[in-house]
């Protein structure tokens, strides 16, 4: 059997008041997911272990099936490879955001209002820089993000961030170990820079106004240097896999572990991408490939925003584009996400997240519903991230036997 994973970025919830007390996954109408659940098992999920915060990239890693703890180095050089940078041994890569400042380096927007258009022209005037004996290597990534990479002698990532990652002045990064003086330096030294290139820049000079702040700043953070990921493929007993995916992190990681990255027009990692198109390409995939990662980035960002009412819309846009999944043949389904980005925080928390496993001929348990509730009564009980490729694999019947 083949093994699709669709993964609702930040899609697990706490109840919104919004919502009358629901989360937006169980105010939204779902009837596809509720459908395999009601065929399939349900239960909740501790991605990287009880009480943790899972990032994205570490959370990822660990629905892939390997152990963050082991293999993560950084967010940078997964954003990094997931534009299309190279990161060689040395570099030192940081993930990136385009934001406002103003003239006294206090952040007023770390997202510059989400801008979306002309940030391949402000990494032009940015990339190909040098500092000291250090090249700059600059990307735009998708919407506000970019990624950065610092290439040279003598680079150590073990540095503060000059992210204050809220309101308040830009930070001066600072060396956690004496071997990474020069990187911090070299880093605060950039930050200054970006601003003196991207302040008075066309684009930004056509973005004064309240609702299309200029992007006069990059503010960088998650320094790493190269990761020693496992092949997905050695690693999961010779399956093979690929990923429709359009957010540049997740994208990254997949590439690093192995996964094929299959390209979808319209696939844009926002609000706006094309979902019907991406579920279409990996239905298809799975003629080719033994495993699928299907990846949604948008219940995040509305998380992020604190928007539970069009959390929950979107929610039930990716549940209409899944009806077409019910079809698939042979093939072992999960939906799950990767972390909780509850509207009420606005940012990752530690709440487990649902999972629902379906394939023809399984068993199922008495949930009938997809939701955070319901899932804490389900038949899987409660699992860790790094147990669920496993566990498919094995219901797929692409396990070795354990002993005798």
């Amino acid at each position: 059997m083949k093994l699709m994973l669709v993964i609702c970025d930040g899609m697990a919830d706490r109840p919104s008041k919004e919502l009358n007390g629901m989360t937006p996954l169980e105010a939204a109408e779902v009837p596809n997911m509720d459908k395999l659940a009601k065929l399939g098992q349900s239960g909740l999920m501790d991605v990287i272990a009880p009480g943790i915060v899972p990032g994205s990239d570490t959370a990822h890693l660990a629905l892939l099936g390997f152990d963050p703890r082991k293999v993560y180095t950084g967010r940078g050089p997964f954003e990094a490879a997931g534009t299309g940078v190279e990161v060689r041994k040395g570099d030192v890569a940081f993930r990136c955001n385009f934001a406002t400042v103003d003239e006294n380096m206090n952040v007023l927007d770390r997202r510059a209002s989400r801008i979306s258009e002309g940030t391949d022209q402000l990494a032009q005037a940015i990339n190909g820089m040098k500092i000291e004996d250090i090249e700059i290597i600059f990307k735009e990534g998708v919407d506000h993000r970019a990624v950065l990479v610092l290439r040279g002698p003598g680079l150590h990532p073990d540095i503060t961030e000059v992210d204050p990652h809220e309101s308040g002045k830009v930070l001066e990064s600072k060396p956690n170990v004496p071997e990474a003086e020069k990187t911090a330096r070299i880093l605060n030294e950039f930050t200054k820079r970006s601003y003196d290139l991207l302040k008075l820049h066309p684009v930004n000079i056509d973005r004064q106004s309240p609702l299309r702040q200029p992007a006069n700043i990059v503010l960088a953070r998650g320094s790493g240097s190269p990761p020693n990921v496992p092949s997905f493929t050695e690693y999961h007993n010779g399956l093979n896999g690929a990923a429709v995916v359009g957010i540049s992190l997740v994208r990254g990681l997949c590439s690093l572990s192995g996964l094929d990255l299959i390209d979808v027009p319209g696939a844009t990692g926002s609000i706006d991408t094309d979902i019907n198109a991406k579920v279409e390409a990996a239905i298809e995939a799975l003629d080719t490939y033994d495993f699928v990662l299907l990846h949604f980035k948008a219940p995040d960002l509305f998380g992020h925003d604190g928007d539970a009412k069009g959390k929950t819309q979107y929610i039930q846009k990716i549940d209409l584009a899944l009806e077409k999944i019910l079809h698939v043949k042979n093939t072992i389904i999960c939906i799950t996400a990767d972390h909780s980005t509850p509207c009420s925080v606005m940012d990752h928390t530690a709440d487990p997240v649902p999972v629902l496993v379906y394939g023809p001929g399984l068993r199922h348990d008495s949930i009938e519903c997809f939701n955070e509730s319901d899932a804490m009564s389900g038949g899987l009980g409660h699992i860790k991230g790094h147990e669920l490729l496993q566990m498919m694999a094995g219901l797929a019947g692409r396990n070795p036997k354990f002993g005798a």
